[in-house]
């Protein structure tokens, strides 16, 4: 399961904007598996690929924009070959679309992306937050909606188990539909008081216990950790983020 550990670099862009080549290699050797991507912070995409293949990191994913995606798939594919990665993730909805005819648009437009982007080898996910639960699409939440296990949709899922607590659902039971259709996840706890804000894993009120176990047995390639904002030192959150996970994966194959 270590193996499987990725941090998600946007938890750490202000960092990555002064020196993400030395961010990378901080975080391989606090014991990192990967890194997701999440733009490049002024730098080339040779330039990261390169530290990449010198520090083993692998890429679990990028997060590439709506507009991109629709506008300028060759250079996003072209960028995912550097990478090493065939899992491009749609991190947000557009603004203008969090409607329920604009969900449907969406969906629309984003099945056409991945079916023009499976041939190639690359699979389109879509990360989630709180507010798709506001909408209902088809009798279903909007997030729901967009990430249907059903045969004629492509879009994968990116489940973020904070944002699902934070919309009052359970992460462990959310997560259940997705068997074999969500090769990476998103893992950060919540505090426990009023702010019910982000927080290190296992620091807070989230049970990741479950939701490692059925990742476990249901396909999930890469848990990635992403804190959008840290009280303390970025570096030092996921640092302990890492422990925390890394004393969790322990304590579960102890239990097999």
């Amino acid at each position: 399961m270590k193996q499987k550990f990725a941090v998600q670099l946007f938890t750490l862009r202000k960092e990555c904007e002064q020196d993400f080549p030395g961010v990378l290699r901080e975080i391989k050797k606090m014991g990192w598996a990967g890194v997701e991507m999440a733009g490049l912070c002024g730098y080339s995409a040779q330039e990261i690929s390169t530290v990449l293949q010198e520090t083993g990191l692998k890429t679990a994913g990028m997060h590439v924009s709506f507009e991109s995606l629709l506008n300028d798939a060759e250079n996003v594919m072209a960028q995912a070959c550097l990478f090493h990665t065939s899992y491009l993730i749609c991190p947000s909805v557009p603004h203008e679309l969090r409607n329920e005819n604009g969900y449907q648009q969406f969906r629309i437009q984003l099945n056409e992306i991945a079916k023009k982007l499976q041939p190639e080898g690359f699979t389109i996910g879509f990360h989630n937050h709180a507010f798709e639960f506001e909408t209902s699409v088809n009798g279903m939440n909007a997030l729901e909606y967009v990430i249907e296990p059903s045969a004629d949709n492509a879009i994968l899922a990116e489940i973020d188990v904070y944002w699902v607590k934070k919309a009052g659902k359970d992460p462990a039971e959310f997560i259940r539909p997705y068997s074999l259709r969500m090769p990476t996840m998103h893992l950060k706890d919540m505090t426990n008081d009023d702010r019910g804000t982000y927080a290190e894993i296992g620091t807070g009120v989230i049970d990741f216990d479950p939701i490692l176990i059925w990742g476990e047995q249901n396909g999930v390639d890469w848990y990635v950790v992403e804190q959008d904002v840290c009280q303390g030192n970025p570096m030092d959150c996921v640092n302990l983020s890492l422990e925390n996970l890394h004393r969790i994966a322990d304590r579960l194959l102890e239990k097999r």
